[in-house]
């Protein structure tokens, strides 16, 4: 599929061909309307803005110390896939009573995984600008009680097309709650979310991915239609696994933290590293969750 940037060269080649830019005319067999070859200027422009990329690609990769290039994601399908609760993940009346999906892993066959970063905590101005420059999508759930430290940092990441999305207000074990007590823990963050950054999410992880019947009442009733867990965690220094077989598949849900060296050794540019390095060597891209939805 095409990239972002094949799509731009290609409507400037096709807005430089309608402006009749020097192009040939070339008559087609069977009465067809003619057409005209793309101008050599625009074809030019083209392979620049490629080699451009591919330059700022390499020195970005370079930067932070990356081993190869981050392979960039195929355009998302234009229908969505259809996604379900994981076997296993229902609860009772799950379907009867439409209540969100939970799962871990989205149905595709391209080699792409998703990259979500729980909680807030760790506010690392580096991991920001390291996630700009090699254009590596990423979905943030957020807890308030962390948040709260430093709405603006977080703006950042939705001013750079980051989708920010339900922790909790105050990340407790929410089966241990009453249906209302969890009510007010996600439906809470719904508007702190709303009112810090113009949007109620769509998408809600339960804190350590344990939920109930009324954890999943509580997030429909707010507005959720999605609750994606996960099936690798990475660190700075490892990976664990929910599958048997301790391997990457097409479509997983990779989770990690805002964590620096408080709690890592190592800080979050070195745990993008690992996370890059692996990924890339596998031949695996990195798209945005939201795409999929």
């Amino acid at each position: 599929m095409r990239t972002g940037l094949a799509v731009l060269a290609l409507a400037t080649i096709a807005s430089a061909c309608g402006e009749g830019g020097g192009g040939d005319k070339v008559e087609p067999a069977g009465g067809q309307q003619p057409y005209q070859a793309p101008p050599a200027r625009a074809l030019d422009s083209y392979a620049t803005k490629l080699r451009a990329a591919h330059a700022a690609s390499v020195a970005a990769a370079k930067r932070w110390g990356l081993k190869k290039v981050p392979l960039t994601a195929p355009e998302p399908p234009e229908k969505k896939p259809e996604i379900t609760t994981r076997d296993g993940f229902e609860v009772d009346g799950h379907r009867r009573l439409g209540l969100p999906p939970v799962f871990t892993t989205v149905p595709t066959k391209e080699k792409i995984l998703f990259l979500t970063i729980d909680d807030g905590e760790e506010k690392d101005p580096a991991f920001l600008r390291m996630m700009s420059e090699l254009k590596i999508p990423y979905s943030a759930f957020l807890s308030d009680y962390l948040v709260k430290e430093d709405y603006g940092y977080f703006k950042k990441m939705r001013d750079g097309g980051v989708g920010l999305h339900n922790h909790t207000l105050h990340h407790p074990y929410l089966p241990a709650l009453s249906r209302a007590r969890q009510t007010r823990e996600i439906c809470g963050m719904q508007k702190v979310i709303e009112k810090h950054y113009g949007e109620r999410p769509a998408l809600f992880r339960p804190p350590y991915g344990n939920y109930d019947k009324n954890t999943l009442r509580a997030a429909k009733s707010c507005g959720i239609t999605h609750v994606p867990l996960w099936n690798e965690e990475v660190f700075v220094d490892r990976w664990e696994y929910r599958e048997w077989d301790r391997s990457l598949h097409p479509g997983d849900i990779v989770l990690t933290h805002f964590r620096g060296r408080d709690d890592w050794k190592g800080t979050m540019p070195d745990m993008i590293r690992r996370f890059l390095d692996r990924v890339t060597a596998e031949g695996y891209a990195v798209a945005r969750l939201e795409d999929y939805l």
